[in-house]
């Protein structure tokens, strides 16, 4: 029997429905088009995440994007530079996230 996925994890129990969604056609299709390099896909995730003040995702997110080959520093950079966009208070908390799976 195989482990069941993050997102059944997490809500598989109470929304089968969107971790089903989440592994078949986010993860299983949208992230494994070639279009984008995975890579890439990160760099916007995570940007997209700080935006939204999605700081629960961002952890799992900054994981994967460390994992896709974008460095510590380039991370760091981009939610500096988004600083100036997206709002200060929401980069804070985004580096607050940051600086706990940098640590890891």
């Amino acid at each position: 029997m195989t482990e069941p996925s993050r997102a059944q994890q997490l809500v598989g129990d109470i929304s089968p429905k969107l971790a089903s969604l989440t592994d078949d056609v986010l993860f299983a299709d949208v992230w494994e088009r070639p279009e984008l390099a995975k890579r890439d896909r990160s760099l916007i995730t995570v940007a997209c995440l700080v935006t939204s003040s999605s700081t629960e995702q961002l952890f799992g997110h900054l994981r994967l994007a460390k994992a896709n080959g974008l460095s510590e520093t380039e991370l760091s950079e981009a939610i500096t530079h988004l600083a100036f966009y997206a709002g200060w208070p929401k980069a804070m908390s985004a580096m607050a996230v940051a600086k706990q799976v940098f640590a890891e």
